[in-house]
């Protein structure tokens, strides 16, 4: 650290990467620091309440700087937090005063402005109604096609009323304001009126009438939102509904011209039992879709008994809105298919004079809420399970823009309020620059002959820093023509200069097909030949040897150059030492262990080009998605200046970026009614509800896309879901659309390469229109211009997002992307708080070419290549370089004499290439084929840790739409045989995943006092196992069950390292005497402590993994919080983190105890991760609480 006699440099970093430095004086307060931050700094700026942490200890405000030994190297964490509000548990003196405001005191500022809202959002209901009047005779008529009951939900402001309920001593004055805006069987509060669309359909018009509603339905809607609310309100006070608490508010509410009474609360327990119930006996009263009221005389017993779960306001605010809206949806709808019924059984003509008796009646005779025997009624139920996918939408093949999709989904398919939200980002202009007059007239005329006239301003500055001889790194958007800024500069060295060479490394085979192709168009018409050319592993021997001997531009990846080039570089002396130019495309996938990996390989390129050959080239990065690409570049190639150009000038055509959650619908029958709710809990939504399959859903988007001429690419995470939604896709469009089937199709791994290269054509081409793709299609591969971008659940990271949205609108089009939602934890989370999701940062990136294993790995290969040096080659390996060198000549892979000076080390160990021994991104050699046995034809090959996922005796195998039975697995073979087969079902694996710690049997290991004293964390040798058990079969469409069959296959394991510390037994007791779930506590407590492993250790979160349980695993779960390295054989990560645990279980306390999320699952800022293998199931923050302060405290 950088400092004078009386300053400091120090720099602050966030839980999300960003960081800055800042000079204060050493007498400088923290106070001070934290002012100077919140003016400074953006994060402090947003959240202008947070801490900041020193090696895991909070500083002080009073405190000095110079207090803290703050060296070299270190820094300090700022994590934000929201300040708690008091609580009172005194018991209220009215019904309508609320414990969280003060009795004499007036109404807060905060209640204030929620109170000003709400009454001008209602205000603007009632204001609008002429308008909305007018639109509903216009399309009333179009709008009813589909029937009762199945529009989109439009709820009342909820968590708006509550918060003013809660903070606001005028709660009395609320519920008026409220129950005017409700007065018609419609969808709140600006839909059609039900029993008018009734009419309309019958054909007999609607005149200027709005509303068929009759007065006593109008008071039954009334009475409902009223009970609905109110059961609320008082359980926010942790008190139950009783008669004589609803007697005392209507007698309030009669002061305010409200004209409810106890009768009205009696009715709705009449014709709704399975919502509203009058009991007697209070133990049976609690809050969740049933609106219990407990029949009593006096307010003595209306008290909640304490309970831990109900500390943070008794239940989470979302839980209970989210109750709100379920009662509300399905109290609405249980009306409509009610008037419904009654139509179907008194005539074609709907009555407005019909009683509510008369309903009453009808609805007790039918039944239907439990039967549902009626014809119309059991096509709905299966309508709702989706196994046919009758909705299969419009059938119409008109040309779209893809804004205009938008409305046309919400008439369509997305007309059950799938639709969320919506993000409009706005369109971007150009910034043009003259061409460098720097470029020669060759070069002019290949920008000239791809018809490019003008550069975009980063391509231009970019352009001339290169030509310079400096090292370049552009991060601007997809699409913005990165490629240019690499290739100009290289074409314009290779013209002028007969012998330079250049060097273009991708991440993918893909990648340097496209890449090639471009190349050779642009150089197509000039006499210059550069014999460009692809050497990986599907390059051909004859064409290897070709272009070692006349390539001047060669293309290659990490793990070409590191397994051939380098260990054979005397074959590459010509390209090496007149080697110009390095390009490194995609830089941001360098990351984590890989990225590591690769540094280490530009090292020992770069020690051999200097050493060996006398070249020093200049290197050219290109990355579009990360947040710190400029220390990034730096660090991937030992560089110790780069020019960073990020400054976009390439237009931007406008996006809309939609939010898609599946419909919920209930599980069995339309309605269904559960008066046993448990005591302590609401109903979790999936108890009587599940959503649509968003598999379906995206299959549904992704056919309305292709029929309406949009080229479209819906991104799954899985082989196996793209196979199934291209399946889906296939099955909607023969109804739909037969002349369309053969336009999609599934892009995966595991296809043969050439029929990788037919696919991108076809889809460069045009004539396939949608592709089903896993990530392969997420980098920059050029397939033409794409409307529209399909994710199918969240990709686990926000550059992933991003990256993949930008493959829409690559030109100048405008396009759209949706992301729609699977049912888990982190999906809800974003559809439920968008802004969580768009102001998000996109992920740094991080390596660490000093990990002493990798490093160790590298050296090994780098004096196999070439005699090391610890005077030449420190500043390619850093300072600890001799230190490993004695450590691998303990080890017997190096030997040096003595006598030389300087000391040289050469490599004498026992494989004869030892960089085969060294895989670098866990590439799996063990595969399975797959063979049709009628055509005789290999279908795929499969990695070993892949294959039982996917291939097994009864297994479904998916390909390009056609479904195989396998009828047999040659496990001697490593050979799976299937046939073609017409199947209505898919099959799915049964598995669970171990992880047993080698010496690590023993609960309480004595304490190595040698390593590190005083501390239980361990890190040992792990064997991460896989064993499958058996599969279900499950119904395409429904994705029902239908069977479950066992299988014995054998495990698949491999070898890593892991960290962990054990749970003492005592703790165990305490969260289980809470009533928490330990299980979901040490599975949130592994990932609370994952999110801050980067903060202390150069790594990406994607090297580590915590141990997560099986929600459906009933065995034995150890007690213990534990991450281990996902590399097989360990990337050393884990045995880094040791020292450090400690402070990881200490900083990771701190990120739970500050995040104000309510839910018992978290949220994505403290214990739910984008990586976990369950899908953020079995989750329990305060049991993680408990169980981290536990550990500390027996560490301490």
């Amino acid at each position: 650290m950088a400092e004078d006699s009386n300053e400091k440099e120090i720099q602050i970093r966030t839980l999300t990467g960003e960081s800055i430095t800042l000079h204060i004086t050493r007498s400088s307060t923290v106070q001070q620091l934290k002012l100077l931050l919140n003016h400074s700094f953006p994060p402090a700026t947003n959240s202008p309440n947070f801490h900041l942490f020193f090696k895991g200890n909070k500083l002080q405000l009073h405190d000095q700087i110079g207090s803290y030994q703050i060296e070299s190297g270190d820094f300090v964490v700022l994590i934000p937090f929201v300040k708690k509000e008091p609580t009172q548990k005194e018991k209220p003196d009215s019904v309508f005063s609320s414990p969280n405001v003060a009795c004499n005191a007036s109404t807060s500022s905060f209640a204030d402005t929620t109170w000003s809202n709400i009454m001008e959002d209602l205000s603007e209901l009632r204001e609008t109604t002429e308008e909305i009047d007018v639109i509903k005779k216009k399309t009333v008529e179009g709008e009813m096609k589909r029937g009762l009951g199945s529009e989109k939900e439009i709820n009342l402001p909820y968590h708006m009323i509550l918060n003013t309920l809660d903070h606001t001593s005028r709660s009395a004055e609320v519920f008026p304001k409220v129950l005017e805006s409700v007065n018609c069987l419609s969808d709140l509060p600006l839909g059609y009126c039900k029993l008018l669309k009734r009419t309309c359909l019958k054909g007999n018009g609607g005149g200027s009438v709005t509303c068929l509603c009759p007065p006593w339905l109008k008071m039954v809607l009334k009475s409902f939102a009223f009970i609905n609310i109110f059961s609320a309100f008082l359980h926010l006070q942790s008190r139950k509904v009783t008669t004589s608490l609803l007697d005392e508010a209507l007698d309030q509410l009669a002061k305010f011209g409200v004209k409810l009474g106890a009768h009205d609360m009696k009715r709705l327990s009449l014709l709704c039992p399975h919502l509203v119930c009058f009991v007697d006996d209070i133990e049976k009263a609690s809050f969740g879709d049933v609106i219990v009221v407990v029949n009593n005389s006096t307010t003595n017993d209306d008290r909640i008994e304490d309970n831990p779960k109900r500390a943070r306001k008794s239940l989470y605010i979302s839980k209970i809105v989210s109750t709100l809206e379920r009662r509300d949806n399905s109290f609405r709808k249980y009306l409509g298919l009610a008037f419904e019924q009654l139509q179907f059984e008194i005539g074609d003509e709907m009555n407005v004079r019909i009683s509510f008796e008369t309903l009453l009646a009808t609805v007790k005779d039918l039944d239907f809420t439990r039967k549902g025997s009626k014809s119309k009624r059991v096509k709905r139920s299966s309508t709702s399970s989706g196994s046919k996918m009758d909705r299969i939408g419009c059938h119409d093949t008109e040309s779209l823009m893809a804004v205009d999709m938008v409305d046309h989904l919400k008439k369509g398919i997305g007309s059950e309020g799938q639709i969320v939200h919506i993000e409009d980002i706005c369109a971007r202009k150009a910034i043009y620059s003259d061409i460098p007059a720097e470029l020669s007239e060759k070069t002019r005329s290949t920008l000239k002959y791809i018809g490019v006239s003008k550069l975009y301003s980063h391509q231009a500055e970019s352009i001339q820093a290169s030509l310079l001889g400096k090292n370049v790194v552009v991060a601007t958007m997809t699409s913005s023509g990165k490629s240019l800024c690499y290739n100009l500069p290289v074409l314009e060295e290779l013209f002028k200069n007969s012998s330079s060479c250049a060097l273009y490394i991708f991440p993918t085979k893909a990648l340097a097909q496209d890449q090639l192709r471009s190349l050779l168009h642009m150089t197509k018409e000039f006499d210059v030949d550069l014999n460009i050319g692809i050497y990986d592993g599907d390059t051909s021997h004859s064409e290897r040897a070709r272009l070692r001997d006349n390539s001047r531009l060669l293309i290659t990846n990490p793990d070409m150059l590191h397994i051939t080039i380098l260990p054979h570089h005397r074959l590459f002396r010509r390209i090496l030492s007149n080697l110009r130019f390095l390009v490194i495309d995609e830089t941001h996938t360098y990351k984590g262990a890989f990225g590591s990996h690769t540094a280490l390989i530009l090292r020992r390129l770069k020690r051999l080009c200097s050493h060996v050959y006398g070249a020093v080239p200049s290197f050219l990065f290109s990355t579009a998605t990360s947040a710190n690409p400029h220390e990034h570049s730096m660090e991937l190639a030992n560089l110790s200046t780069v020019e960073l150009f990020q400054k976009d000038g390439s237009p931007s055509a406008r996006k809309l970026f939609i939010l898609w959650n599946p419909v919920l619908r209930p599980k069995a029958t339309f309605i269904k009614a559960h008066l046993a709710m448990d005591n302590n809990e609401l109903a979790d939504e999936s108890a009587n509800f599940v959503r649509s399959s968003p598999i379906v859903d995206v299959s549904r988007l992704l056919a309305e896309m292709v029929q309406h001429g949009l080229r479209c690419i819906a991104f799954c995470k899985s082989r196996k879901l793209c196979e199934l939604v291209l399946s889906y896709t296939r099955e909607i469009l023969h109804e739909t659309a037969p002349h369309l089937l053969d336009s999609v199709c599934a892009y995966r791994g595991g296809y043969i390469a050439e029929e990788r290269r037919k696919i991108e054509s076809a889809f460069f081409g045009g004539k396939i229109c949608g592709v089903a793709a896993t990530n392969a299609l997420e980098l920059g591969i050029d397939v033409g211009e794409i409307d529209v971008t399909l994710h199918l659940g969240f990709p686990g990271s926000i550059a992933s997002l991003w990256q993949q949205a930008g493959r829409g609108g690559r030109r100048d089009r405008s396009s759209l992307a949706i992301y729609v939602a699977f049912g888990g934890p982190l999906d809800q989370y974003f559809m439920k708080n968008p802004r969580k999701l768009f102001d998000r940062p996109i992920e740094c990136c991080h390596i660490d070419s000093q990990n002493k294993q990798v490093l160790e790995q590298h050296l090994v290969c780098a004096a196999h290549e070439h005699p090391l040096s610890v005077q030449y080659d420190e500043q390619y390996f850093g300072a600890c370089l001799e230190s490993v060198l004695n450590s691998l000549k303990d080890r017997g892979y190096l030997c040096s004499d003595l006598s030389d000076s300087p000391r040289i080390w050469n490599y004498i160990g026992p494989q004869k290439l030892p960089s085969q021994a060294v895989n670098i991104r866990a590439i799996e050699t063990v595969r399975y084929s797959v063979i049709d046995q009628k055509k005789e034809q290999v279908l795929e090959e499969i990695e070993e840790s892949k294959a039982f996922f996917q291939v097994y005796d009864g297994a479904v195998y998916l390909r390009q739409g056609k479904t195989y039975l396998v009828e047999k697995l040659d496990l001697s073979s490593k050979t799976a045989f299937c046939k073609e087969a017409d199947l209505k079902y898919y099959t799915k694996t049964r598995d669970y995943t171990d992880i047993h710690v080698i010496g690590g049997n023993i609960a309480y290991p004595v304490i190595d006092s040698t390593m590190f004293p005083n501390t239980n964390v361990r890190a040992n040798v792990c064997q991460v196992t896989t064993t499958w058990f058996g599969f279900y079969r499950i119904w395409r469409g429904s994705n029902q069950i239908i069977d479950a069959v066992d299988l014995a296959l054998p495990p698949y394991s491999y070898q890593s390292q892991a960290v962990w510390v054990p749970v003492p037994p005592s703790i165990k007791e305490a969260v289980v005497k809470k009533n928490y779930d330990f299980r979901g506590g040490l599975h949130a407590a592994s990932h609370a402590v994952l999110h801050v492993v980067p903060l202390h250790i150069m790594c990406n979160l994607s090297d580590l993994a915590p141990e997560c349980p099986n929600p459906h695993d009933s065995r034995y779960y150890p007690e213990r919080i534990l991450i281990y390295d996902q590399c097989p054989g360990g990337s050393g990560i884990s045995v880094q983190a040791q020292p450090h645990f400690t402070k990881f279980l200490a900083a990771a306390l701190e990120v739970l105890t500050c995040c104000r999320c309510s839910a018992e699952v978290g949220c994505p800022n403290c214990v739910q991760s984008f990586a976990c293998h369950e899908y953020n199931e079995v989750l329990h923050k305060d049991a993680a609480i408990m169980i981290i302060k536990g550990i500390l405290d027996t560490e301490n």
